[in-house]
């Protein structure tokens, strides 16, 4: 059963001084996916830890799953289940005795504890590999292998570190399909942890952009991504282009020409637009000009660094299969809608 956990006033600061986490209140509804997304050394660890019982909040701070207090319970206790990036599997044991290690632990007969390690090596994929020792697994066999030991004693919370980064690319995005819709399947609460933005949007209910310690942003992925409340998340998330300008005359003034201006104020602006928000068109029906600095071929689509808009290079993506050189004139047209004012 899905389980709900509220996290009140939680904070951690190791015994070296070090602040991990800042105050933190957050509400995880039953069956939901939240992500945890930051750069390195954010806290979006720590904070997973702080749910799985592995780190202490510091005095004050409270977990709670559904109504239970459950901040002095172990790990143990808590009836979670844990992914690691390094997997953590047991090299000595094989397959099937990962996926039954903790049902043994948990005393189930010895019935019960084959037709569920039965059960977790179908649902992954895995049934041939029962025998198999863990040295002898690729590194996409022995995530579903950790991904089957955490869920074959049926906890009610499902906690995912990085689960994913040591994969290559490819078999990253194949996994990521499966834990979502295995995920979907299982309607259990999940608390997963990433810098992987694509990672994030793909998998999450909702995300929780961290910073230095600090919830940067709450939201569903389409807000995180079209409506970020700061520069941070704005910068962090996808890739985002800046325009400097002068607002004049309901048009922001650039470098390269004007564009039609919606927002409030005027005089000298700094403004966000995502590259996709900008459109090639031919000469003399943009907005504004620049030229080509240099292009990448993508495969489904081309990427251009565009100098001479604004003081900065601007990134704008194409599905235009023509061949683009350095110095090549390029005419925009940017949405006004899609311009954003970010003072923090």
């Amino acid at each position: 059963m899905s389980v709900a956990i509220k996290l009140v006033s939680c904070a951690k600061t190791f015994a070296d001084g070090t602040r991990a986490v800042g105050p933190l209140d957050l509400e995880i509804p039953p069956g939901e996916t939240i992500v945890f997304l930051g750069p390195s050394g954010c806290g979006k660890t720590t904070t997973l830890r702080l749910i799985a019982g592995l780190e202490s909040p510091n005095p004050g701070g409270r977990v709670l799953f559904d109504e239970a207090d459950v901040t002095e319970i172990s790990i143990e206790r808590r009836n979670v289940g844990m992914v690691f990036q390094s997997y953590a599997l047991f090299p000595n044991m094989t397959v099937g005795g990962n996926v039954e290690y903790g049902l043994r632990v948990r005393k189930l007969p010895a019935a019960a504890r084959a037709a569920r390690v039965e059960e977790m090596l179908g649902m992954m994929k895995i049934g041939e590999l029962r025998h198999r020792r863990v040295d002898q697994l690729s590194g996409g066999q022995k995530q579903r292998v950790a991904l089957a030991r955490a869920l074959a004693p049926q906890p009610r919370v499902l906690l995912l570190d990085e689960p994913l980064t040591a994969l290559d690319a490819k078999l990253r995005d194949a996994l990521r399909v499966e834990i979502d819709a295995l995920l979907r399947r299982l309607r259990m609460t999940a608390v997963y942890v990433t810098h992987d933005q694509a990672e994030a949007m793909a998998l999450g209910d909702r995300i929780v952009v961290m910073s230095q310690g600090q919830v940067a942003q709450v939201g569903r992925p389409r807000d995180i991504y079209f409506a970020p409340q700061s520069r941070f998340v704005a910068e962090f998330v996808g890739t985002m282009n800046r325009l400097h300008g002068v607002v004049r005359n309901g048009h922001l003034e650039v470098m390269g020409g004007r564009v039609p201006w919606r927002g409030r104020g005027g005089g000298e602006v700094e403004v966000l637009f995502r590259p996709e928000r900008a459109a090639i068109v031919e000469a003399g029906a943009g907005q504004v000009k620049g030229r080509v600095a240099t292009s990448f071929f993508l495969g489904d689509r081309t990427r251009l660094l565009v100098e001479g808009v604004s003081s900065g290079t601007l990134v704008v993506e194409t599905t235009d299969r023509r061949d683009w050189e350095p110095g090549q004139d390029v005419h925009l047209v940017i949405d006004p809608d899609a311009l954003l004012t970010l003072d923090r």
